[in-house]
């Protein structure tokens, strides 16, 4: 089908890439005939290569990273004879194969520049990039847009502007894990056949206007970053959702937000930092949490102003172990310490717990970012609770409020319960219609972790380990997770105190 043509597209840059809000901290509601949220990358690949197939018009992969050696789902090996009934399993020759396939598809792939020659030590992945370059429906391209210090961390696909993915999962390697999350899985490997850990992520799909919403913020950044502008598709009938997933959500309104550091004319964008402090204020039962880090002064001091008042909800946080590579432990682990000691001088009634989940002798990482509020918010995006989240780095987050009119059913509120149970069922080893009985028995999401029997999959209570002083320097300072990106080089200027506890804030640095 063609590509339409339309006067919208000259003012999508400001008007929909970085322009107004619809309310404080949301950039764009729009409403969804399907959402449905996808726990674990192994069903994610597989249901992504099935909305792909279906594509018609354009594919808009936006990512922080991607690795073409990784694969989808099934399909034909890289040394099996072409056929264009049966589709190749790996996304570099699979995305070639669509293009072929399917006259008139375009194929759009952003990617964040860092890291951009480590391609060249990915093995075959050299020769699938030469292969995209090459072929006229196809074009690859590394953002640079953005200022020193900062990265491009949404994870978005758009397939016609009627189907959308976004959320924590970025199709790379070392991603793939089902929600068995086994301690030994021979099938978790990378594209070189090393084994990596289990891995526990989110996402989210949804269909409709929301879907096209997200177009128009892939297309803004794809021409902000260069590229040439991009028409909105043309209506048709079918979207790509997968023919055979039943959907979560159906006719319910999407609420997005953003960040994005401000850069060469475009203004500073500080939506999910305000969302978060708002959702977190809303909070009466409870705050269920998944996240890659802790390290956010905002979201904290928003957390202890909450603890401390009277009645405080309940605050389940699902955290890894530890961060990934030693940049990010020395930025964010020495952080997370700091911040729940400070949080506990508020957090008099001990409401606030921190849970690393385990398969076994091996922790899982958790790189899913997601929040659930009452059963009546559900958030899920890429941002993590850290400060680069909050100011420094592009993200992008969708949430379903059941507290707005359009929401306000049984059955979105119902949806929300399943997840929370289906996930703490996952992390807990337990079947999630157990769930609910269980932490009615227990009192609190918590003491039910607590009363659970010592077994390979768990919840167990991270250990708050002491600090050397170097290590509360650096993670006082948040020279590593800055705020803004002027704070990456100046953390202290014009006479406040930069880092985790600055003048005049709710938390006091901790001995």
């Amino acid at each position: 089908m063609p590509i339409v043509t339309s006067t919208r597209e000259a003012s999508s840059e400001t008007a929909d890439g970085e322009g107004g809000s619809a309310a404080p901290g949301v950039w764009r509601f729009a409403r969804a005939s399907r959402a449905h949220v996808v726990v674990d990358a192994a069903d994610y690949f597989l249901l992504m290569q099935q909305a792909m197939l279906r594509a018609r018009q354009r594919i808009m992969l936006i990512g922080w990273d991607f690795d073409t050696r990784m694969r989808l789902g099934p399909g034909r090996r890289w040394w099996s004879r072409p056929s264009r009934s049966r589709c190749p399993a790996r996304l570099g020759p699979f995305v070639v194969w669509l293009a072929n396939r399917t006259p008139g598809l375009q194929v759009r792939v952003l990617k964040w520049n860092f890291g951009a020659l480590k391609f060249v030590f990915r093995g075959t992945m050299i020769f699938d990039l030469i292969r995209w370059f090459w072929h006229p429906a196809i074009d690859f391209k590394f953002d640079a847009t953005h200022p020193l210090g900062c990265s491009h961390h949404q994870k978005i696909v758009v397939i016609d502007d009627r189907f959308a993915v976004c959320g924590g999962i970025d199709m790379t390697s070392d991603r793939w894990d089902t929600p068995e999350h086994r301690e030994h899985d021979p099938r978790r490997r990378g594209p070189g056949r090393r084994l990596y850990d289990p891995w526990h992520d989110v996402t989210t799909l949804v269909e409709g206007e929301a879907a096209a919403a997200l177009g128009d913020l892939g297309r803004a950044r794809w021409q902000r970053a260069g590229g040439v502008p991009l028409a909105p598709c043309a209506a048709q009938p079918d979207s790509a959702w997968p023919p055979r997933l039943e959907a979560e959500f159906r006719d319910v309104e999407i609420g997005i937000a953003r960040t994005s550091a401000g850069w060469g004319g475009y203004p500073e964008v500080r939506e999910v930092e305000t969302l978060f402090v708002a959702h977190i204020a809303r909070a009466k039962r409870f705050i269920y949490a998944e996240s890659q880090y802790f390290a956010s002064r905002r979201v904290a001091e928003a957390l202890a102003a909450r603890l401390a008042a009277p009645d405080p909800p309940e605050v389940v946080l699902i955290n890894p172990a530890s961060a990934h590579g030693w940049l990010e432990q020395a930025a964010m682990d020495g952080a997370r310490v700091r911040l729940l000691h400070a949080i506990a001088e508020h957090d008099l009634a001990r409401r606030l717990r921190v849970f690393v989940p385990y398969s076994g002798a091996k922790p899982i990482y958790v790189h899913a970012k997601l929040m659930i509020v009452d059963d009546e918010i559900l958030r899920i995006g890429s941002a993590n609770l850290n400060n680069r989240s909050m100011g420094l780095d592009s993200e992008a987050d969708m949430f379903i409020d059941a507290a707005r009119p359009a929401n306000d059913r049984p059955d979105v509120r119902a949806a929300i319960t399943a997840l929370r149970h289906r996930l703490l069922a996952e992390h807990c080893g337990l079947a999630p219609a157990a769930v609910a009985g269980l932490s009615k028995a227990a009192g609190s999401m918590g003491a039910m972790i607590d009363r659970l029997p010592r077994s390979p999959r768990r919840l167990e209570a991270f250990d708050l380990r002491p600090l050397s002083d170097a290590e509360k320097a650096i993670a006082d300072s948040a020279m590593l997770d800055p705020e803004r990106p002027e704070d990456l080089f100046e953390p202290i200027s014009r006479g406040r105190v930069g880092g985790l506890f600055r003048r005049g804030g709710l938390l006091h640095r901790p001995r």
